[in-house]
């Protein structure tokens, strides 16, 4: 199901990451190409996203945020939710497996991405913490299942952006599951082409010689 309105979502115009695909607008891009629903998008800066306009959306100032006629969302994990639940494609019609892959997105932001947040703000220093086995442990036990339950789903998506965040440090080489997970995720065409929407805001902005 499609519904006629296009939605508008805001992204960093100068993203901190250096075009790597970490911000949070790409969950919300990568939702919007996997159940094919057209987009706009409009890029903010960081003065801008502490205005009394922007605050509106976003009553933390940050990004993503998501338009869609009268309604206005924040979180990228409730944008992505409300997407999903709109459209075919990232949730199962199965009741049961629709609960799980809503708890893993769950799991995603609220047990995978904190630590791992805490964890790039320590500089890679703390690599030794609990966290480090018992969090990547339990995922990693995807053995030769391609998602986490069945099919892909919301829950996939959202987790494969936050094991992203590990990609460059190398950690993920030490769970070739994971590794090969998140590789998975990669080479969907829908996060392809979310990336590069991503990727060109980042390279727009660079100086030519």
């Amino acid at each position: 199901m499609t519904f006629p309105m296009t939605p508008i979502i805001t992204a960093f115009e100068r993203s901190p990451d250096g075009g790597k695909g970490l911000a949070g607008d790409m969950r919300v891009r990568w939702a919007l190409e996997e159940v094919g629903q057209p987009y706009n998008v409009r890029l903010v800066s960081f003065s801008e996203m502490k205005q009394p306009a922007h605050r509106a959306l976003h009553p933390f100032g940050q990004i993503p945020t998501y338009e869609e006629g009268d309604l206005a969302l924040f979180e990228s994990g409730a944008i992505v939710f409300h997407i999903a639940k709109r459209h075919t494609g990232l949730l199962p019609d199965d009741a049961n497996s629709r609960a799980r892959a809503i708890a893993w997105m769950f799991a995603a932001l609220n047990t995978m991405e904190p630590p791992i947040v805490d964890w790039e703000m320590a500089t890679y220093l703390e690599r030794d913490q609990p966290w480090y086995e018992q969090r990547l442990r339990v995922v990693e036990g995807l053995r030769d299942a391609d998602w986490l339950d069945g099919a892909f789903s919301a829950g996939d998506l959202m987790m494969v952006e936050v094991l992203l965040r590990l990609k460059e440090s190398g950690m993920l080489n030490d769970y070739p599951n994971l590794s090969t997970y998140v590789t998975r995720g990669e080479t969907r065409p829908a996060f392809k082409r979310a990336f590069a929407e991503q990727l060109a805001v980042f390279t727009r902005q660079q100086p030519t010689g």
